[in-house]
């Protein structure tokens, strides 16, 4: 089994592609669909670390139980991510690329090095 060194995006995507087209679920897989799915998947993710708080997180990656469920949440997120991607003709790494680009001038390293960008100066 391949993992995140040896996995490619575009790997990635013709397995996705795949599984849609052997199911036939093309149509239903359309920029709206698909966002909205993101959405939700992105949500039922926030589900599991609803009402902890910060010192209980050690515990939660330890539990393999409720990790496993964490990862097939992050699963469900990156599938739809790459479906969306994949209809919209989006390279994904062209564009985190350029986002990362984009960030590093908003937020300058040496300007919120240790600092999260939400504190506000008075």
């Amino acid at each position: 089994m391949s993992d995140d060194h040896s996995t490619t995006i575009a790997d990635l995507k013709a397995e996705m592609q795949a599984f849609v087209a052997e199911r036939e679920w093309q149509p239903f897989h359309d920029p709206k669909n698909l966002s909205m799915s993101l959405a939700i998947e992105a949500a039922e993710l926030m589900e599991h670390f609803q009402w902890l708080r910060s010192e209980e997180l050690p515990a939660l990656a330890k539990d393999e139980a409720r990790m496993q469920a964490v990862r097939e949440e992050v699963a469900d997120v990156a599938a739809y991510l790459i479906s969306f991607a994949t209809t919209m003709n989006i390279d994904l790494a062209t564009a985190f690329r350029e986002k990362m680009k984009k960030n590093a001038v908003k937020y300058p390293a040496d300007e919120f090095r240790g600092r999260s960008g939400q504190e506000t100066s008075s």
